[in-house]
């Protein structure tokens, strides 16, 4: 049986220069790195106004995934963008709230971004 689950954990949608990273699985020191590759790849590429990570299908994160937040909101920043957070499961919503990310870029909740 062929699974159509993408092997980083991650599928990017460019559209009107918005890129959607929609993050799923685990994300841990293991996973963060690849994530934070594709994610990087892609936006230095196209250049995006607005960088947005959708949560909605993520299981688990560690301090790792901060890491990874973080990084994209300066990134975003040296470009003149923003970052949005979208769709936090409730436990995930508890690190990011702790970790004060929400001083860093903005949390969406309940906003759902789909491609097409």
């Amino acid at each position: 049986m062929k699974m159509e689950v993408p092997a980083l954990g991650v599928r990017l949608i460019f559209k009107e220069g918005i890129l959607t990273a929609v993050l799923s699985g685990e994300i841990d020191h293991h996973s963060a790195r690849e994530i934070r590759e594709e994610i990087d790849e892609t936006a230095s590429r196209v250049k995006p106004k607005k960088l947005i990570l959708d949560f909605s299908a993520v299981e688990f994160m560690d301090s790792s995934g901060v890491g990874l937040i973080m990084g994209r909101c300066k990134l975003m920043r040296l470009w003149g963008g923003t970052v949005e957070i979208a769709n936090l499961p409730q436990k995930i919503e508890r690190i990011v709230s702790l970790a004060g990310l929400n001083q860093l870029c903005t949390i969406r909740k309940g906003n759902r971004h789909e491609a097409g």
